[in-house]
């Protein structure tokens, strides 16, 4: 996957590192509070972990402090368990005037094999290409600016921005969490780390995946993430998931993300996300959870526009495990 960070300074041209100087690796041992009640991983953990090595190598390829600005697409190709050794591996890409893109990768292993679970490298010519027109892209994406809600997208594919204006669903497909952002999530000076901020996007879609389903559930997608405003200690972040689609065994899980000054109640959008969070039996298999039909014209319309991502969900998985030779047996 890739990730992409904005650096407040310009980024000096002269000297600039090869994509192997950049390379950075961070080894993480997974404990008993890293795993969910079904013996894997938390896929708010991984997020955390991913940010937080991209964070560390712009950082340093930077010389200052960055801030995350998106998160492409990430999709979980099979689970970690208790005791194993997650590698995050990170390599800046691309540097821009005042930007870098980055792409990382996560490798697990069992102590006794050191069996590695996900891709290798591509060639540094093809990720460097392929970053640059990543980044061309982010650029052309239209947005408009409102000095009540920060930068908000238009027209982009798969980012709606009116999840905040849906109307009260039952407790079973809506879940809203508001928490004050403390010093402790803040990596540099009052900016909220982004990984925290996205661990906590997990956390409630998994709360909300539960409520309506009843059964424990894995993250198995995060589609690629725009941060658009940031947090900062002692603002109030307001988190609102809805429930947006239902498959035979996943559910889609729509979380806005609004902070607010208290002093002034002024209040901007911060991020939208989509996560796909899965029912797996005692076998680790996908299992059926209960059927959803969308009544009102509202939950139709969420459900057309998940619909849409879903399919470009599927192609991009399999496009990604054609690539690696995953084996889907």
């Amino acid at each position: 996957m890739r990730i992409w960070y904005h650096n407040r300074g310009r980024i000096e041209e002269g000297g600039l590192p090869s994509i192997a100087e950049t390379r950075f690796q961070m080894v993480q041992l997974v404990f008993p509070e890293d795993i969910s009640p079904r013996g894997t991983l938390y896929g708010g953990r991984m997020m955390y972990w991913i940010a937080t090595a991209g964070t560390l190598t712009a950082s340093r390829c930077a010389r200052g402090p960055v801030v995350l600005g998106a998160m492409d697409d990430l999709d979980f190709l099979h689970p970690v368990h208790l005791g194993e050794i997650v590698t995050v591996s990170s390599q800046v890409e691309f540097i821009g005037r005042a930007s870098l893109e980055l792409g990382v990768e996560v490798h697990s292993e069992h102590p006794r094999t050191g069996t590695v679970i996900t891709p290798a490298t591509d060639v540094e010519a093809a990720a460097h290409a392929a970053a640059a027109a990543r980044k061309a892209a982010r650029i052309a994406r239209p947005v408009t600016r409102s000095s009540n809600e920060g930068v908000r997208a238009t027209g982009a594919p798969g980012v709606p921005e009116d999840l905040a204006e849906v109307d009260d669903l039952p407790a079973g497909r809506s879940v809203r969490l508001s928490r004050l952002v403390m010093p402790e999530d803040a990596l540099s000076g009052t900016l909220m780390f982004a990984g925290k901020l996205l661990a906590t996007l997990d956390e409630i879609a998994a709360i909300s995946a539960i409520r309506y389903c009843h059964l424990p559930t894995v993250t198995a997608s995060l589609d690629t993430v725009y941060f658009y405003h940031p947090l900062r200690v002692g603002q109030v972040a307001d988190l609102r998931a809805v429930l947006t689609h239902v498959g035979r065994s996943s559910m889609e899980i729509g979380v806005r993300v609004d902070g607010e000054e208290p002093r002034t109640g002024r209040r901007h959008h911060t991020c939208t996300a989509f996560l796909t969070m899965v029912h797996l039996d005692a076998d680790g298999r996908p299992a059926p959870v209960p059927a959803f039909t969308p009544q009102t014209p509202e939950e139709r319309r969420l459900w057309r526009e998940a619909e849409a991502r879903r399919v470009q969900r599927r192609a991009r998985v399999a496009r990604l495990r054609e690539r690696v030779g995953y084996d889907v047996r």
